[in-house]
């Protein structure tokens, strides 16, 4: 099998590469060689996919069996890449997000709920991320009509993870200390590592599939106790959690997903945030390893050789710094253990016991 990779070199793309040199595939990447470096193996076509004489070159330099495009934001740019590649391909996969369902996150989503209504000719200021992507997933379809294969992971998570999220979390766990846990334990989450997404995602070019699959990962395959406990775990246990309700966060103007990563209440606008459906795609054969696998490879990338200078470097544009401040954590934590000394009892710790620290919930 031939395979181009539209970006290729940083996470998402970069599994994708690395799964199909594993299989034996033939791999070129297409990128500005601006970011990071390419895997060994691969052919790479340098270009600036937004110049028409670049993607020109690139189809010169085809056939391939399929195009694998993780890095289309733009309706308009995933256009022009689609028109010029069309004949250099039999099947394009285009990975999108379950940003392209309005009901998500506030309800549960699969492949029958709306998309957002965009248009396949759109600009970057014709609006938000999910309309655009929607938007990007049309033009996607009208340009490969039945040779499409269209992913909208969730919340993705591995090693080479550069969103700040749950490498946040990792490197708050090594400092140690108590450390605030969000919500409680016991909360399910939906994770999906990248590795898992390029499996499924050449599992089906090799299959021929077209279509759309929503693939957030199998269902409660994770909870916060869990996951914060591998991070704790992998990094040698120094922090210690405190486990701080929705209601102290809430009062407290903590924002949701980003001054503690993935932290959201589950209620209102964020009611589903853990509960899309990936049903179709499981029924096909999508398998997520366990998050403590991931966690651990994560972490071995973080903490190994240039590993925090990669995921914590300057930040591209567009990305907002994650995480809470030390000050604004340990008031959380004082008022936790102020609210836990009024009702006569102590923070919950990590100790498993699920059902405590539900009866603990301030």
């Amino acid at each position: 099998m031939r395979l181009l990779v539209i970006g290729g070199s940083v996470f998402l793309g970069r599994a994708f590469a690395h799964e199909a040199l594993r299989r034996g595939w033939e791999v070129t990447t297409f990128n500005r060689g601006k970011t990071h470096a390419d895997l060994d193996g691969v052919q790479v076509v340098r270009g600036d996919r937004e110049l028409h004489e670049d993607l020109a070159r690139l189809a010169e330099a085809g056939p391939w069996d399929a195009i694998v495009d993780v890095c289309g934001y733009v309706p308009r740019v995933v256009g022009a890449s689609v028109k010029a590649l069309a004949k250099s391909a039999s099947t394009y996969l285009y990975v999108s997000s379950i940003n392209a369902r309005p009901g998500w996150p506030a309800e549960p989503v699969d492949e029958s709920a709306p998309r957002h209504q965009g248009s396949p000719d759109a600009g970057p200021d014709d609006g938000d991320y999910g309309k655009l992507k929607a938007g990007c997933e049309m033009a996607v379809e009208q340009g490969f009509p039945g040779r499409s294969l269209i992913l909208e992971p969730g919340l993705i998570i591995g090693p080479h993870d550069l969103a700040r999220r749950v490498t946040w979390w990792l490197r708050r766990a090594a400092q140690g200390g108590r450390m605030v846990a969000p919500g409680a334990p016991e909360r399910e989450m939906q994770l999906i590592d990248a590795r898992d997404i390029a499996i499924f995602g050449l599992d089906r070019i090799e299959a021929k599939d077209d279509g759309i699959y929503l693939v957030s990962g199998t269902p409660a395959n994770a909870t916060w106790g869990r996951f914060l406990d591998a991070c704790v775990a992998e990094t040698g246990g120094k922090a210690k959690l405190e486990w701080v309700g929705d209601e102290i966060l809430n009062q407290h103007e903590v924002t949701v997903w980003t001054e503690l990563p993935l932290w959201a209440p589950l209620e209102g606008e964020t009611a589903a945030i853990w509960k899309p459906s990936s049903a179709k795609a499981i029924a096909v054969g999508l398998r997520c390893r366990p998050v403590e696998q991931s966690l651990h490879d994560t972490a071995s990338w973080l903490f190994g050789p240039g590993g925090l200078d990669e995921a914590f470097g300057e930040l591209r544009t567009g990305r907002e710094a994650a995480g809470i401040t030390p000050e604004r954590e340990q008031a959380l934590l004082t008022v936790a253990e102020a609210r836990s000394a009024e009702a006569g009892h102590t923070t919950p710790r990590a100790d498993g016991d699920a059902e405590a620290a539900r009866r603990q919930q301030p």
